[in-house]
C-alpha cells in the first residue's frame, strides 16, 4: 500500500508527495501519471494539504446502500443511479463547508471515493480494478431541501465546498469490506461497511465507463450508508475509512 497527497507550499505552489510514516517525498507528476520521487523531502509543518486530485469530473452514485435508500423512503435501485458534482465543489482537508443561504437543510454523507488511474471506456467488470488508481475519504454534502424541491440534484449537490476529500490517496486497498464512520462534534452518526454496497466498485467503474470516458484523476463517489443528517453552523465533522484515512472539516453559515 502506498499513500499520496497533494500539498500546498508556503509560496502557494502545489506538489504531489509520496508519504511514509515519517516523511513526505516530492514526486514530479501526479502519481497516476507515473510521477517519480525527486529526492526532495518536504517539511509538512511548512505545508498544508490540498485536494489530492484535480478531476475532469466527479461521478456520484445515489442510493448505493440499501439501508440509506430505505431511510430516504426509496427502494434500492436496480442499476446504479448516477449524478455529478462539479470540480468546483471540492474542498481541501481541514477546510470549511459553507452553508448557503438558499438552503435550510444541508446534510453530511460520508463516502468512499474511487480515483481513476487510466482512461476507461467500456471496461468489463473483470477488468475494472486495473483502471482504479486508489481510494480516498470524501463527504457528499447535500442541500436536502433543494434536492427535493428541484426534482433533480445538480444544485443541491453542486455548491462550492460541498465535496470535502482527502487528505490521502491510498493504493492497493480492497474496497469490499472497509469500515466507514462519520461523527459530528464527536458523536458518531454513521457506521457501516462497504460490503453493504448495492453495487461494488468494479461494477460501478464498468457501468459508468459504458456511459462516459473516465479520465485519469476522475473521482467516483460510491454512495453513503444510513445515518445521514443535518449540519449546522460551527459543526466539526470527522469521516474515517479503515485503511484509507481520516478527513475532517468545519461548517459555517455563509
Amino acid at each position: 500500500m502506498a499513500r499520496y497527497a497533494r500539498i500546498r507550499k508556503m509560496n502557494g505552489e502545489h506538489a504531489f508527495v509520496h508519504c511514509d510514516d515519517e516523511r513526505a517525498l516530492e514526486i514530479d507528476a501526479a502519481p497516476w501519471a507515473g510521477g517519480e520521487e525527486t529526492g526532495k523531502v518536504l517539511d509538512l509543518s511548512r505545508t498544508s494539504h490540498s485536494v489530492p486530485v484535480t478531476p475532469t469530473k466527479i461521478v456520484c452514485v445515489g442510493r448505493n446502500y440499501a439501508a440509506h435508500a430505505q431511510e430516504m423512503g426509496n427502494a434500492p435501485p436496480v442499476e446504479p443511479l448516477l449524478f455529478f458534482k462539479p470540480p468546483s465543489s471540492l474542498l481541501e482537508p481541514g477546510g470549511t463547508v459553507i452553508l448557503p443561504p438558499e438552503s435550510e437543510r444541508v446534510d453530511y454523507e460520508g463516502e468512499l471515493a474511487v480515483v481513476i488511474g487510466k482512461r476507461a471506456r467500456r471496461v468489463s467488470v473483470a477488468d475494472a480494478p486495473k483502471f482504479v488508481f486508489g481510494y480516498a475519504v470524501a463527504c457528499d454534502v447535500t442541500a436536502r431541501d433543494l434536492q427535493k424541491k428541484d426534482g433533480q440534484w445538480t444544485r443541491a449537490k453542486g455548491f462550492d465546498t460541498f465535496c470535502p476529500i482527502g487528505p490521502h490517496l491510498v493504493t492497493d486497498v480492497d474496497p469490499r469490506a472497509l469500515t466507514l464512520r462519520l461523527s459530528v462534534n464527536g458523536q458518531e452518526r454513521q457506521h457501516a461497511s462497504t460490503a453493504d454496497m448495492v453495487f461494488d466498485v468494479p461494477t460501478l467503474v464498468s457501468y459508468i465507463s459504458a456511459a462516459m470516458t473516465l479520465e485519469p484523476g476522475d473521482i467516483i463517489l460510491t454512495g453513503t450508508p444510513e445515518g445521514v443528517g443535518p449540519l449546522a453552523d460551527g459543526d466539526h465533522v470527522e469521516v474515517s475509512i479503515s485503511g484509507v484515512g481520516e478527513l475532517e472539516f468545519r461548517v459555517r453559515s455563509e
